[in-house]
């Protein structure tokens, strides 16, 4: 695997990398692997700015619409799949692609996982009833007494991640740090060329969140929730209901925030997010950045795949 060409192209939201997937298809020889957690679900189309059936027409796409609304995917399962993808495509003879803004697959992909156990519904259960009860600054008191340094990284009130901290903890018996720094030994991790779209100019990107965001509720981002409601089973602490967007219409859709509230903290969360996959991607080792506000970045993007690929 290791001496076969696997292409990533990562940046925030709304960077472009869709236009820049596309563009590539047209000259090379790519299957996409997505690389994105909120695509993996079925029929959540407009909040998630899934690549639309003519786009996803230039090339095979890979890792979307594979599970439902109700479902949960982790890190853990997209490097394996992407590792069995990167093998299959490789045998086809043609060129994986990842691409998207989920940095921790990316992570995970490249450097293994940390030895943490899987989630156990019992157990959460038990501390989100207990949560109720006594609420989450308490749960967070009980963490800083079972692992002090965890729950110095954590606000009283961040409730996903007290939750996790706390299964760790208790399932495993070990601070949280020693958990994290036990990784999953992995020889078959790819070797990849990584380029990044990145804003040069932070309110550039900001306009286009803003736009996008008008664009997705103009499109029937409430109308798309309301028919998730009635075909699945879902909650808001679902994963698939967690992402950016659908959160705050399904806020609205229950009565907690009106439209204007829901349109600007729509915006905000979405600019939040792209702030920290904009802080992973400077943590991260990338072989080019190539500034996304750039008329031509899609060109700059395919040239530089095609030079590594050696291609004339």
């Amino acid at each position: 695997m290791s001496d076969a060409p696997v292409l990533a192209l990562l940046g925030p939201t709304a960077s472009g990398k869709t236009a820049a997937v596309a563009h590539i298809a047209r000259a090379l020889p790519i299957e996409l692997i997505s690389v994105d957690s909120a695509l993996v679900f079925c029929d959540m189309d407009i909040g998630t700015a899934k690549p639309s059936a003519d786009e996803q027409a230039l090339c095979p796409h890979h890792l979307i619409d594979i599970i439902s609304p109700e479902a949960a995917y982790s890190a853990a399962r997209f490097a394996a799949d992407a590792r069995r993808l990167v093998s299959e495509i490789h045998a086809r003879d043609r060129i994986p692609l990842l691409a998207g803004g989920t940095m921790l697959y990316v992570k995970a992909l490249r450097e293994g996982l940390s030895d943490l156990p899987e989630a156990d519904a019992g157990l959460r259960a038990d501390i989100d009833r207990r949560a109720a009860e006594q609420g989450w600054p308490a749960l967070h008191a009980e963490l800083a007494r079972l692992d002090p340094d965890a729950a110095a990284r954590l606000k009283p009130a961040d409730a996903q991640r007290i939750q996790r901290a706390l299964e760790i903890v208790m399932l495993t018996g070990r601070p949280l740090a020693e958990s994290y720094a036990r990784r999953s030994e992995d020889a078959n991790l790819p070797a990849m060329t990584v380029l990044s779209l990145e804003p040069s100019d932070r309110a550039w990107l900001h306009r286009r969140i803003e736009q996008r965001f008008d664009r997705m509720l103009e499109q029937g981002l409430l109308d798309e929730l309301r028919t998730l409601r009635r075909r699945y089973t879902l909650d808001a602490a679902m994963p698939s209901m967690r992402c950016v967007g659908y959160r705050q219409a399904w806020q609205y859709l229950e009565g907690t925030i009106d439209a204007a509230a829901m349109r600007d903290t729509g915006i905000h969360a979405t600019r939040q997010l792209a702030k920290r996959q904009i802080t992973w991607l400077r943590s991260m080792q990338i072989d080019e950045r190539i500034d996304c506000l750039r008329d031509d970045a899609a060109d700059r993007v395919l040239d530089t795949f095609a030079r590594r690929l050696g291609a004339p």
